[in-house]
């Protein structure tokens, strides 16, 4: 009896895991459909991020190409709260590189002085958090026509179709169509809700970065680079979930084979058989 509510418990847990393995088999196959629903903007550019996909992976050259459009284009004003300089070693770059960035870092980090107490500022260290361009929200809605510029740390997970939208927005920038007034000071595109966006375009030329690896720096490249990046941040454990995904649902199917096997073994000779009536006692 005991061997039986194991083996339907594991037939449980196996019917589960399948149920979920298949809704979210579904829902990313459906989800582009979905997001797209609303009608006042254009939904965001299908791009083949290698990272997409139940076996995608991140492209290490594309992660740093996409920090360095970061690192010169967007951290004037966007903060990453949530990554601290030490992890850039999982884009490849070595322990001394790391401590140069930081080191280079041309924000510097909030302190005090040990001597008076007051406030101050040091350079980073590898330990420390991207350091916000602001000291405080006050200061970051007046420097941008009262919007504030959210952390970037999270925005490809935030947002409906993550890294695609990202890459679209940052090159969604037109003119606006006829009949549609943007406000003073904000800016009209074609992938934000409201299609009047605060930011100001920040990818205006080709060539606006220039790359270390020689790739060539259009503005859909550089979109498309970052969009990676941020990615990436939000969701740095992304290989290592595929590949566990991928082992469980290997290990789920030979679980319910031995499942099967083991019910056929167990329980296949106390089958009455069809027609066979019971012997008298």
């Amino acid at each position: 009896m005991a061997r039986l509510i194991a083996i339907l418990i594991g037939l449980g847990f196996v019917f589960v895991a399948g149920v979920s393995f298949i809704t979210g088999l579904f829902t990313w196959f459906t989800a582009e459909e979905g997001a797209g629903s609303h009608a006042a903007y254009e939904h965001p550019r299908s791009i083949g991020f290698t990272f997409n996909g139940p076996f995608g992976s991140y492209d290490e050259r594309q992660l740093q190409r996409g920090f360095q459009v970061y690192k010169e284009v967007c951290a004037g004003c966007h903060s990453l709260n949530l990554v601290a300089f030490r992890n850039l070693d999982e884009l490849g770059y070595s322990e001394a590189e790391v401590r140069a960035i930081a080191d280079q870092w041309p924000i510097q980090v909030p302190s005090v002085n040990p001597d008076t107490g007051e406030a101050a500022t040091r350079k980073a260290i590898p330990a420390d958090r991207f350091p916000s361009p602001y000291p405080n929200e006050t200061a970051a809605r007046a420097a941008n026509n009262n919007s504030n510029p959210p952390d970037l740390s999270l925005m490809a997970k935030a947002r409906p179709d993550g890294a695609a939208y990202i890459a679209s927005l940052l090159t969604g920038y037109r003119e606006a169509p006829h009949g549609h007034e943007t406000p003073e000071g904000l800016h009209y595109n074609a992938y934000f809700p409201n299609l009047d966006i605060a930011m100001p375009p920040p990818l205006t030329a080709d060539g606006q970065v220039s790359y270390a690896d020689g790739t060539q720096a259009t503005r859909d490249q550089m979109a498309q680079d970052v969009a990676a990046f941020l990615m990436w941040t939000a969701e740095p454990n992304l290989e290592k979930r595929h590949q566990m995904g991928i082992a469980v649902v290997i290990f789920l199917l030979f679980a319910t084979v031995l499942a099967y096997f083991a019910y056929r073994n167990v329980w296949a000779d106390r089958k009455v058989k069809k027609g066979r009536a019971p012997a008298a006692v």
